[in-house]
């Protein structure tokens, strides 16, 4: 069975649109927000402090009463660097595949829905649909909060949502959250002759990633655990460093990325308080004793909370039925849902293609899953219908 080549056109625009998130997307949004209008769609466009940047929300029916969100982000991930096969921003069809940047990580889900447009315009329907697609997902799910903190207010508010995606079209409960920060070390610059005189920033950093090491052998030995998710328990990482200048000198500065990837049980301030506790009483103490300037600084540089929906949501029991699927799974990547999930709209995260994909080279989805989705809409429809 051959995807719809309707579903299949919308996706061609939208991937044509290089939406990578270090650039505007109000290209996409612009042509998103004409064709809607040109199927009596009222939207509305809540854009960035810079205007360069949008979220857009949008409702098909009555307005009066909590619809179901069908939700995705607009932006992608940088092709710089990678050895395409293909032009990244021209879809090409093969071997029952949809390659091109955003064909799996989001857009063919959004061609999906966009491409469902008309028939539910067309359609009387009891319960509304409601669109929201947001920005700069791909950088901490920053454009979104924008969007959330108008539609936490507004009159009628979404009763739930399904954010698209890529989940092989199973319906996904949980995510994990994330905390990520930078670490400042200032240390105090010497010969390394006298090194005891100084304050080596790359040594105190090297202790403080140990403990943060530590942290994550104690979680994946003693937990909590939840073996739902193929890594069962909170992980710490450490992901760059940079410091010192020459062997013989003692460095003065050194930074480090380090991120938590906590189940939504644990809280990811308590982690990175227990944290700031050992710097504060085992570090810093001796290194203001040489050097009473020197010690740690942090930036956070995202965070975003887990998602954790309960298996008897009524948004659970509705996308399993939109499925025809028994189960539910957890997945290791994170989503905008916690953040949706904290204005007190319960989601779940169900859309096509697999997130092995994503991020890569060739990027592609399976037009199987094209035409899942597609099904998956339609059935919405079916049970938004008056």
């Amino acid at each position: 069975m051959a995807a719809l080549p309707h579903s299949i056109e919308m996706i061609r625009r939208l991937i044509a649109f290089d939406t990578t998130s270090r650039n505007s997307n109000l290209e996409l949004i612009d042509f998103v927000r004409d064709y809607l209008d040109a199927h009596d769609v009222a939207t509305t466009l809540i854009p960035d402090e810079t205007g360069k940047k949008a979220n857009l929300y949008g409702t098909i029916g009555a307005d009066d009463r909590p619809g179901i969100a069908l939700s995705g982000h607009t932006d992608v991930v940088p092709v710089d660097g990678q050895d395409w096969s293909s032009d990244p921003w021209s879809v090409v069809e093969r071997e029952g595949r949809l390659y091109g940047r955003g064909s799996c990580d989001m857009k063919g889900f959004l061609g999906c829905v966009l491409s469902a447009v008309p028939q539910f315009s067309k359609t009387k329907l009891a319960t509304p649909l409601h669109l929201l697609f947001s920005f700069d997902e791909e950088v901490g799910c920053l454009g979104v909060r924008k969007a959330l903190s108008v539609i936490k207010d507004l009159p009628i508010k979404p009763k739930g949502c399904i954010i698209g995606e890529p989940t092989s079209m199973q319906v996904a409960i949980a995510h994990k959250g994330k905390k990520s920060m930078r670490a400042h070390v200032h240390g105090k610059e010497c010969h390394s002759s006298l090194a005891p005189k100084g304050v080596n920033a790359v040594e105190y950093a090297a202790e403080a990633i140990g403990y943060l090491r530590r942290m994550g052998r104690r979680f994946a030995a003693e937990g909590p655990f939840d073996h739902d998710y193929d890594v069962p328990h909170t992980t710490v990482h450490t992901g760059t460093i940079q410091g010192g200048t020459a062997l013989n000198i003692v460095p003065k500065d050194c930074t480090f990325a380090f991120e938590f990837r906590h189940l939504p049980v644990q809280d990811p301030e308590a982690l990175y308080a227990e944290f700031k506790r050992y710097i504060e009483t085992e570090l810093q103490p001796e290194m203001k004793k040489i050097a009473p300037e020197t010690g740690f600084g942090f930036e956070q540089i995202s965070a975003f909370p887990g998602l954790d929906t309960p298996e008897d949501a009524e948004i659970t029991t509705l996308a399993k039925n939109l499925t025809q699927a028994n189960g539910t799974t957890k997945i290791a990547f994170g989503t905008e849902g916690g953040l949706i999930q904290e204005i007190d709209i319960p989601t779940v995260v169900c859309g096509p293609g697999s997130i092995e994909q994503a991020h890569k080279p060739d990027e592609y989805v399976d037009i199987s899953q094209i035409v899942q989705c597609e099904a998956f809409i339609e059935r919405l429809r079916g049970k938004l219908a008056a």
